[in-house]
């Protein structure tokens, strides 16, 4: 693709009018809202207005006036996003805190079956989180096989099949309700970690059957750091199933101070603790804009982008790891790369900010809603210059920081 190219598309492109939504950097182009998405001027505002006026001069008043309801009304905010309904999704707590509370409840549904198949390879966290919840009930384990053999792995033991949908290096999508249904003829739950998927592609967790969902929301959703999680529940087991973190905010009346837990209905049973108000004001804020985008719309944008960035890495000689149909990845792009860590590091001195990811991966986000055809076709032109320029050689690349 040519720059007037990509400046044509630009100039049809029907999401360049939330470009101005975010508080963008001058002289940056971001490719990392797949690991932290830049703030918006909404909730800037917000989080303003959380201290000044709300915790300022309203003070504990606030929570009779919106406080409280925040993780019902956020979740239902996040739910045409899951293609769920409003009462099957509560925003709160981490990923991992949900993702816990989710497989060590799905594991003690059955006696007779007490093991979590997942896959190698998966983002680390979640493998982590999930020998805790083993350890947690007694005779279960954990099966973390390769992606090639998950299907085998399935058995008459077992009691979660856990993936995640997008996978964080690769951009890897699994077909959610086929292996939903492989799980189902399995006699397990399906439960998906949608942390690289919600607000990078369509998503329909209620037609797929799902049972169990968790996800960040400081992505592509652009939260902020740390943002509030949320958790899914499919209305068919919400009465079943009860969260082994049994705090006080999911009791049923909370402010009876009862010394006994008494669950509350629906997804108030999932909450834990006091909901984190200014990261609530700040992810609430920048959830609205999503009302008025067409996830379609989006796909279609993203998969222009990657072509662009694919494209520059194909005349680069560049080994793309990231699946070439759209139907089958998430909206990053991932190279790799023997000096991977270097090289990304001499994009961000350009002012291409992106990130990497061990052993040899550059991964570049491509959030829509901010980025233009142009942004990308630009990025592509530094990645060529640093690449002919054997610019990862440079020492001051090499230095390895905290957070890669």
């Amino acid at each position: 693709m040519t720059l007037d190219e990509a400046r044509a598309l630009d100039r049809t492109d029907p999401l360049a009018r939330f470009r101005d939504r975010f508080a963008l950097p001058d002289g940056v182009i971001y490719l990392d809202g797949n690991s932290l998405g830049p703030l918006t001027h909404a909730s800037r505002a917000a989080v303003a207005d959380c201290t000044t006026r709300q915790w300022g001069d309203r003070l504990i008043r606030s929570w009779n006036e919106g406080w409280i309801d925040a993780p019902q009304r956020i979740g239902a905010k996040l739910a045409p996003l899951l293609g769920a309904h409003p009462h099957e999704v509560i925003a709160g707590d981490t990923t991992s805190a949900n993702l816990f509370k989710a497989l060590v409840a799905a594991l003690r549904i059955d006696p007779k079956r007490r093991v979590i198949v997942s896959e190698l390879g998966n983002f680390p966290t979640d493998l982590h989180i999930a020998e805790g919840a083993v350890a947690c009930v007694p005779g279960a384990e954990l099966r973390a096989v390769p992606r090639a053999q998950l299907a085998d792995a399935l058995g008459p033991d077992t009691a979660v099949l856990l993936l995640t949908h997008v996978h964080y290096k690769t951009a890897e999508r699994f077909d959610m309700a086929a292996w939903t249904r492989a799980a189902h003829d399995a006699g397990a739950l399906a439960v998906w970690d949608l942390s690289h998927s919600v607000g990078a592609v369509p998503l329909d967790l209620d037609g797929a059957n799902a049972d169990l969902a968790v996800g960040c929301t400081y992505k592509y959703l652009n939260g902020g750091p740390g943002a509030p999680a949320f958790l899914y529940v499919a209305e068919r087991w919400q009465e079943r199933l009860e969260s082994p973190l049994s705090g006080w905010m999911g009791h049923a009346e909370p402010f009876s101070f009862t010394d006994r837990y008494q669950p509350g209905p629906g997804m108030k049973r999932w909450l834990v603790g006091t909901p984190p108000m200014l990261a609530m004001a700040s992810l609430e804020a920048a959830l609205d804009l999503w009302a008025e985008v067409e996830m379609a719309t989006l796909a279609t944008k993203s998969a222009q982008l990657f072509d662009i960035l694919a494209a520059a890495g194909d005349a680069l000689g560049l080994d793309c790891v990231t699946p070439r149909d759209p139907t089958l990845r998430g909206s990053h792009i991932s190279f790799r790369h023997p000096h991977a860590y270097a090289l990304a590091q001499a994009l961000i001195a350009r002012g291409v900010i992106g990130d990497f990811r061990d052993p040899d991966i550059l991964r570049l986000g491509l959030t829509p809603l901010y980025l233009s055809h142009e942004d990308v076709w630009r990025a592509g032109e530094h990645l060529r210059g640093a690449i002919e320029a054997k610019e990862w050689q440079e020492a001051r690349h090499q230095r390895r920081l905290a957070v890669t």
